[in-house]
C-alpha cells in the first residue's frame, strides 16, 4: 500500500506540476489480478482498486494497518465500474453489476473479490474509513440510489447525482459515497465551487474515452491549481481545497468523503468571483 501524508496549503503554493501530481493524483488503480491501495493521512482514508480475473483477491494489508484483519477498525464501500462482480463477506456472497455499491462494516474478517466473467472482469473501486461501530453489510443498485438532478444545459453542468452511502441511504459510521454522471454536452461539475473543512474527499473519474481529460481544480480559493486527469484515475482532495472540474467531454465520477461531519450539505460555497 502506498502512503500519502498530509500537506500544508501554504507549502502547496510552491509545488511544481510534478509534485502536485505526486501528492494528490493516483494514476494507477486498476491492474489485473491485483489490489492497489493508497493510504491517505487525510482522515485516514484508504483508496483502492481491484481487477480480479484468474483468482479471488482478498482485501488485506496487515503490514500497513498493523491490525489482524483489514476491517478490524474500518468500514469500506465498493463501487463496481466493470463487468459483473462477486464479493464474499465472511462467507456470504453479494453480486454487483456495474454501478452497484456494497457497504461492508467494521468487524468483518474476510472479504474476497471475484469476477463472474473472466472475459469481462469486474473493476472494483473502494474507499475505506475508520469506524467506531459495527453496521450491517448492505448492497444498493443504481436504481435504488437516491438521484438528485442538478445543473442545466445553459451552464454546461447538467448532471445526476446518485447517493448510495449517506445518512438517508446505506448507513455507515463516517464514510459517504456516491456517483455523479454528466449529461452529454455538459462538462462542469461542482461549479460554483465549495470547500468542506470538516471532511476530506476522494474523486475517481471514469467512463471516459482514452483521449479525454478532466481538468480537476483544487487549492485554496485564492490560490487555485489544477490536475489533468485521465480515465480511471483518482484524486485526493484535502479539506482546505476546492474541488471542481471541467472535462473535454462529459464523464462520470465517484465521490467519497470521510471526516468529522456526516451531514451531506455541510459545505462552504465559494462564488466564482472569489476564485483566483
Amino acid at each position: 500500500m502506498e502512503v500519502r501524508h498530509t500537506t500544508n496549503p501554504t507549502d502547496v503554493k510552491q509545488y511544481t506540476t510534478e509534485r502536485l501530481r505526486s501528492e494528490f493524483l493516483i494514476e494507477s488503480l486498476f491492474v489485473q489480478d491485483q489490489i492497489k491501495m493508497t493510504y491517505s493521512h487525510y482522515d485516514r482514508m484508504v483508496i483502492g482498486g481491484a481487477v480480479p480475473v484468474n483468482e479471488a483477491l482478498e482485501l488485506e494489508d496487515a503490514a500497513t494497518l498493523k491490525t489482524e484483519y483489514f476491517l478490524e477498525r474500518r468500514e469500506v464501500g465498493f463501487l463496481n465500474i466493470g463487468g459483473p462482480a462477486s464479493i464474499s463477506v465472511d462467507g456470504e456472497t453479494y453480486e454487483l453489476n456495474k454501478l452497484d455499491v456494497l457497504y461492508v462494516g467494521k468487524g468483518k474478517r474476510q472479504v474476497l473479490l471475484s469476477s463472474l466473467d473472466k472475459q469481462n472482469p469486474a473493476k472494483l473501486y473502494f474507499c475505506s474509513a475508520l469506524a467506531h461501530a459495527e453496521i450491517a453489510t448492505r448492497k444498493m443498485t443504481m436504481e435504488e440510489a437516491n438521484p438528485l438532478h442538478l445543473g442545466s444545459q445553459e451552464t454546461s453542468n447538467e448532471r445526476v447525482l446518485y447517493k448510495y452511502i449517506h445518512a438517508d441511504g446505506i448507513q455507515s459510521c463516517q464514510l459517504m459515497l456516491g456517483v455523479t454522471s454528466l449529461k452529454s454536452g455538459s462538462v462542469w461539475n461542482t461549479m460554483p465551487s465549495h470547500v468542506h473543512d470538516r471532511r476530506m474527499e476522494a474523486y475517481l473519474y471514469f467512463d471516459m474515452n482514452d483521449d479525454a481529460r478532466v481538468f480537476h481544480m483544487m487549492g485554496e480559493p485564492s490560490e487555485t491549481r489544477h490536475l489533468v486527469v485521465a480515465n480511471d484515475q483518482a484524486i485526493i482532495s484535502p479539506p482546505w481545497s476546492i474541488h471542481s472540474g471541467v472535462g473535454t467531454s462529459n464523464y462520470t465520477f465517484c465521490w467519497s468523503m470521510a471526516g468529522e461531519n456526516y451531514t451531506f450539505t455541510d459545505m462552504d460555497a465559494v462564488p466564482a468571483s472569489e476564485l483566483k
